[in-house]
């Protein structure tokens, strides 16, 4: 099955979306919301962006402006809300986002695909400092996840958090792996990943052995 192609692809406008599906909202209540809920962790969250996709979206015909308000001394503030349209292509998206693996291309999947370019010892410490990185970042969300649970936020608004750290941890499990194989000399292909590097390898072609 051929896949949509998407007016928006930005997480942002997603989340826009998924809190106008709740309620109408203003973006400085969006952005509130998305905080207290943890969501500014897995999506990129600042003011300026907001309202970007706020008017795109309204461009688009997705959500449009319900009333504006004012509390207290603050300025006027324009509510939205999701559109009929906004609701469907909403709904579409969400059912695609779950449904559909796709590749997703990293810097780091980019990196191991050379690492034969560096000599073996480098690429082991390089690897292990990656280690040391990610038990900090680990740490980091595991402390910031209890801290979201602690003050009663329901595990249903956490699913992404859950998800990013058991892949976070995953990560940290295998590159520990592989620099230990690397340092002991276990993972296959050592043999020519030193040879090339001691010149011993019949030169060098491309950017590896």
């Amino acid at each position: 099955m051929k896949r949509k192609k998407r007016r928006f692809s930005n997480p942002l406008a997603l989340a826009v979306l998924a809190l106008l599906y709740e309620r109408p909202m203003h973006p400085y209540e969006m952005a509130a919301t998305m905080k207290e809920r943890g969501k500014h962790e897995s999506i990129k969250l600042n003011y300026g962006s907001l309202y970007s996709v706020v008017e795109a979206l309204v461009r688009e015909g997705l959500i449009s402006p319900k009333e504006t308000v004012r509390e207290g001394r603050r300025p006027e503030r324009t509510v939205y809300k999701l559109t009929e349209a906004g609701k469907v292509e909403f709904l579409d998206w969400l059912r695609e986002l779950l449904r559909e693996p796709v590749k997703e291309y990293t810097r780091f999947a980019a990196g191991l695909s050379f690492l034969a370019a560096l000599p073996p010892e480098e690429a082991a410490a390089l690897l292990e400092e990656r280690a040391r990185r990610l038990e900090g970042d680990v740490e980091n969300m595991r402390a910031t996840l209890g801290g979201l649970m602690e003050r009663g936020l329901p595990r249903l608004f956490l699913i992404e958090s859950e998800h990013e750290l058991v892949l976070k941890e995953a990560e940290l499990r295998w590159v520990r792996d592989i620099s230990r194989e690397i340092r002991g000399g276990a993972l296959e292909g050592m043999q020519q990943w030193r040879a090339f590097h001691s010149g011993t390898g019949g030169g060098r072609r491309g950017a590896g052995p």
